[in-house]
């Protein structure tokens, strides 16, 4: 697997040099210790510089201007789609934020124990996931 370092800037004609390679989204509780480690791992042996954010995330706190910054400078990302990616607002907000700097083509989805038709229809734990989330939003902007 071959990266470029650079990535032509649409705002100016200078190049804009890639922090990292890789960006990997996932939920700690579903893959940390087991797949997203081995995969972490397995990237670095292959000296492909990967973000992953090893802090246990506090739950009800804003997602990490860092961790924003992270996607921006990544050149793809790897999306690690696991029974409880949905119920976490922090993996919602990294997917949106990892959709709106990234083209399609950039962003790899692997489907880690839950079946691409939950996902893409979104049945069971996706559909329970996400309107768990849709009613928590739609809760704290009433308030």
């Amino acid at each position: 697997m071959a990266f470029s370092s650079q990535r032509a800037s649409t705002s100016a004609p200078s190049t804009f040099l890639w922090k990292y390679h890789v960006f990997l989204s996932f939920r700690g509780i579903d893959t940390r210790r087991r797949f997203t480690a081995h995969l972490y791992h397995r990237l670095w042996f292959r000296s492909i510089t990967t973000f992953r954010d090893d802090n246990e995330l506090v739950r009800g706190t804003a997602i990490s201007p860092n961790l924003l910054r992270a996607i921006e400078e990544s050149r793809i990302a790897i999306v690690i789609l696991s029974p409880n990616y949905a119920s976490s607002s922090w993996c919602l907000d990294e997917v949106s934020k990892i959709v709106d700097c990234m083209d399609v083509d950039t962003i790899l989805p692997i489907f880690y124990d839950v079946d691409p038709t939950d996902v893409r229809k979104q049945i069971g734990t996706f559909a329970e996931a996400t309107n768990t989330q849709e009613k928590s939003m739609y809760k704290g902007s009433k308030e």
